[in-house]
């Protein structure tokens, strides 16, 4: 079993279309436990009950962005070792760094390829296969 197959995914995007590119990319890449949530506050609750080991979640959403989903994975003890990948269309480097003090792993520009994808994840996981 590759360490894809193992990892539960939490995609947390307002947009249904990019939560499907996300899923797609990451079946594509090996990943078999993939969880959706339209914003923070429902991917706050999902982590809560069953924590996922990663979690690529979009910037700009309504009702909880992804720095203050960031903030809320951080500030709980059963979430707080979860990997985070901001996901960000803005070239924004105060957002990135922002994301980078607050604990975030990783950051994933959109428009994103699967290569970029995988390079992201490798960098907090090491290789996948």
């Amino acid at each position: 079993m590759s360490i894809a197959e193992k990892i539960k995914v939490l995609i947390v995007d307002d947009q249904v279309t990019s939560r499907l590119l996300l899923s797609d990319a990451l079946v594509q890449l090996g990943f078999k436990q993939i969880t959706s949530a339209g914003d923070g506050e429902q991917g706050m609750k999902i982590m809560a009950e069953q924590p996922h080991h990663l979690v690529i979640s979009d910037f700009n959403m309504p009702k909880m962005d992804g720095i203050g989903f960031l903030q809320a994975v951080r500030a709980n003890p059963n979430t707080k070792k979860a990997a985070f990948i901001i996901l960000t269309a803005q070239g924004d480097r105060a957002l990135v760094q922002k994301a980078a003090q607050l604990g975030a792993n990783n950051v994933l520009a959109k428009p994103f390829t699967i290569e970029k994808m995988k390079a992201a994840i490798e960098a907090v996981f090491g290789a996948l296969k």
